[in-house]
């Protein structure tokens, strides 16, 4: 219930009273209270309203007493009006105004999506020091330094005006691409997919394509997470174990999802405003129509790719035009392509793997094991894992 709704139960109390601290203080009470009341089969019907109706009693229960009682008097009201006894009480939904606080310009740009990460999108604070490449101390320490800021400076729980809402919208949506990249290719447990951190993200870009009707990039985004998400039922096999695109069952792919993707990335693209989600989204939309059997159009992929190199150069997608390259013109020209980008990958597990490929096509085998093996460490992923010693093997039979 936590994985899935933590970032909704906590943006709704935050909503409420006004306070980041007490928002989660009161949330972890009342999961430290349903541990000791939902054994023996005692879970309630609606677990996640249950946790919320503890949680807004035990934030009303430190507001009463303290010495700001008068300054959250309208904050008590509102709790007090509710359907409070109700386990039909329907959680409301303030992830949007949350987001827009964790990303106000008061903090650093890459604080504000750690903290979004965080408290919307659920990530713990492992999962996203990985994203960041730093240890999970550090990460931690600047959650909190975060939050701490954000009570400090009184930074409101709304929604900015349009004006405002333009000017973090870049952060916005790569938090929301971000939390999508932990759900479609998550660090750690039995399987790569969580499936509530990909609908997540999909549910929170139309929320902001709501707000932004006319935004190209917030369309490349939705059309980005559509084609990805439409591809999820062929991602593993019957044994749980991971699947290449290659080795997919197309007919389980959701082709109504993928006709809608197409639709959007062309409203989008006929704005005439390039962006890096867009070219990101006509890459997969090419993935997407692949025929079985076929290889990609992997000369068109490097060439976007390029165009993606020029928008927004990171060793990310420098790793991914690599990738590319490798299938387009050979695995040698891609290994010369990874190699200024490497130290800065050290800890990006993506790039051993896509080393150990490109290497082990190359006919480098030494040096393939040896990335594979780093991918293996790497990886907290049961199926990924098993997929990935599967590999390691065809380098001795190569």
């Amino acid at each position: 219930v936590m994985r899935q709704d933590r970032g909704r139960l906590v943006a709704t109390l935050a909503a409420t009273f006004n306070d980041f601290t007490l928002a989660e203080d009161a949330l972890q009470d009342a999961l430290s209270i349903a541990l000791e009341k939902w054994g023996n089969g005692r879970v309630p019907e609606n677990p996640t309203a249950w946790l919320y109706q503890v949680a807004k009693r035990r934030a009303l229960d430190v507001v009463r007493r303290s010495k700001n009682l008068n300054s959250k008097i309208p904050d008590i009201q509102i709790v007090m009006d509710e359907r409070e006894q109700s386990e039909e009480y329907e959680v409301g939904d303030h992830r949007l105004r949350l987001m827009y606080t964790c990303c106000h310009p008061a903090l650093d740009p890459e604080v504000q999506i750690a903290l979004t990460l965080y408290t919307v999108g659920g990530l713990r604070i492992p999962e996203i020091a990985k994203a960041f490449l730093v240890k999970t101390p550090t990460m931690a320490a600047r959650i909190t330094r975060a939050k701490h800021k954000i009570q400090k400076a009184c930074i409101p729980f709304a929604l900015p005006d349009e004006a405002e809402r333009t000017e973090r919208l870049v952060v916005i949506l790569q938090v929301i691409y971000l939390i999508y990249n932990e759900g479609y290719a998550a660090t750690e447990g039995q399987n790569q997919l969580r499936l509530d951190l990909c609908e997540e993200a999909l549910f929170l870009a139309c929320m902001v394509l709501e707000l932004s009707p006319n935004e190209p990039e917030v369309m490349g985004l939705i059309a980005l997470i559509q084609f990805s998400h439409a591809r999820r039922a062929a991602r593993s096999g019957a044994q749980k174990q991971y699947l290449p695109m290659a080795e997919h069952d197309r007919a389980l792919w959701d082709h109504e999802m993928i006709r809608d993707a197409h639709n959007l990335l062309t409203k989008a693209m006929q704005q005439a405003r390039i962006g890096p989600y867009q070219v990101q989204a006509a890459i997969h939309g090419l993935h997407c129509d692949t025929k079985a059997g076929e290889a990609p159009d992997w000369p068109q992929i490097s060439g976007l790719y390029s165009v993606l190199l020029r928008l927004e150069d990171s060793p990310v997608v420098r790793l991914n035009y690599a990738v590319a390259v490798s299938f387009a013109q050979s695995p040698e020209i891609a290994l010369g392509i990874i190699a200024p980008v490497a130290a800065e990958l050290e800890f990006y597990q993506p790039y051993y793997v896509a080393l150990a490929d490109i290497s082990r096509r190359a006919g480098q085998m030494n040096n393939a094991i040896t990335a594979y093996d780093r991918a293996i460490e790497f990886s907290g992923v049961t199926g990924e894992k098993e997929f990935l010693l599967e590999q390691r093997q065809r380098c001795y039979v190569s």
